[in-house]
């Protein structure tokens, strides 16, 4: 049976979960809840690309993602930052949708699945 490697798990959740060369990323949020959408996209996809590392893969690797906004008209800048991340021809099957925060400071949050 394949091995199962949580990073830095807690009582409630893991920041990521490998399983068979898949790796599943926890919800990420800006670590700077002091910023607009736009730059805690930024912030996000900045984490995410350092978690990606960890687990020997990169953002030209992802399946899915799910995202999820406080106020769906933040939706083209997050698209901004998003299409200039990814590489061409790289998308992964998405869903984004409007959402009440944990931390009304919140604006995005994003998680992966993604594959080596």
């Amino acid at each position: 049976m394949s091995k199962i490697l949580r990073t830095n798990p807690n009582s409630i959740l893991s920041s990521v979960v490998e399983y068979h060369g898949f790796i599943f990323t926890q919800g990420v949020v800006a670590q700077n809840l002091d910023l607009d959408a736009e730059g805690q996209t930024r912030d996000i996809l900045a984490q995410i690309d350092s978690l990606l590392e960890q687990h020997g893969t990169d953002n030209t690797r992802i399946l899915q993602a799910q995202i999820w906004l406080k106020d769906i008209n933040d939706r083209a800048a997050l698209n901004k930052v998003w299409s200039e991340w990814l590489p061409e021809n790289m998308a992964p099957a998405r869903a984004c949708v409007q959402a009440v925060m944990a931390d009304p400071r919140m604006l995005v949050e994003i998680m992966l699945i993604t594959t080596k």
